[in-house]
């Protein structure tokens, strides 16, 4: 397999060597290429998890990275991280380079590839399988991720515009966070707690966090039912506290 360290050195070693020197990718294993009438989307997206960019190749990949930064078990991100290499009985090796290294907590990690299914073929099938052998080696989980409900990524990307800690008042949080101790529609809570145009952005905010709950299988609106978390700090901490797990919501 091979990957770039930190110090933009291009590395080549034995697969079954990778997970002890894996913290030492320093980006993507290729560039993302630009050009006249290309039908895919590359671009860069900032991580608030991460505080830095990283980037994608389509706007599946986009949405699936925003979906990883929304998810508080993710504590890294990587594109393109590796090119992995294996024998297919011809003359030429096979080469595959998934879309992300993702490390999650418990220090799992999750090698993914993102693919809509009426995309993938057989040559890719064989990709995703030797790859996914590959990780099972050496302990890593691996997934292919297809396009995610329409509903839920355009929900993602909606609070994912307010990710930045720039969206945050505390005086505003605590009132939120007060109003909502009692369920009720989303602009019903942000009135109730001052002026919208204030109140929206921190109410947004607090969402992306997980410190308040809506049901984001159905579309965002100012109907939507909103909610804190039963798993909510004291208030005083909120501007340092991570999101509130996924495990936690009581969802």
């Amino acid at each position: 397999m091979e990957f770039v360290t930190v110090s933009g050195d291009r590395r080549r070693l034995p697969w079954q060597s990778f997970p002890q020197v894996a913290a030492q990718i320093g980006g993507p294993v290729r560039s993302f290429s630009s050009y006249r009438g290309q039908k895919n989307f590359p671009g860069w997206y900032w991580s608030a998890t991460l505080g830095r960019r990283i980037g994608f190749e389509s706007w599946v990949e986009r949405d699936h990275l925003v979906a990883l930064d929304f998810d508080p078990t993710v504590s890294d991100v990587v594109s393109q991280p590796f090119t992995l290499l294996w024998d297919a009985g011809t003359r030429r090796r096979r080469r595959h380079t998934p879309d992300f290294l993702v490390r999650l907590d418990h220090g799992r990690t999750l090698v993914l590839d993102s693919r809509p299914s009426e995309r993938i073929k057989d040559r890719d099938r064989e990709a995703f399988a030797a790859t996914a052998r590959a990780c099972g080696d050496v302990g890593w989980e691996y997934a292919v991720w297809d396009r995610l409900d329409p509903v839920l990524a355009a929900n993602h990307r909606w609070l994912g515009g307010y990710r930045h800690p720039r969206c945050f008042d505390e005086p505003t949080a605590r009132d939120l966070l007060q109003v909502f101790a009692c369920p009720q529609p989303l602009l019903d809570g942000a009135e109730a707690a001052g002026d919208p145009l204030g109140t929206l952005p921190v109410l947004y905010h607090l969402m992306w966090r997980r410190w308040l709950l809506a049901d984001l299988a159905l579309v965002l609106s100012h109907r939507t039912v909103v909610r804190v978390s039963p798993h909510v700090a004291d208030v005083a901490d909120l501007a340092s506290a991570r999101s509130v797990p996924l495990s936690e919501q009581g969802w």
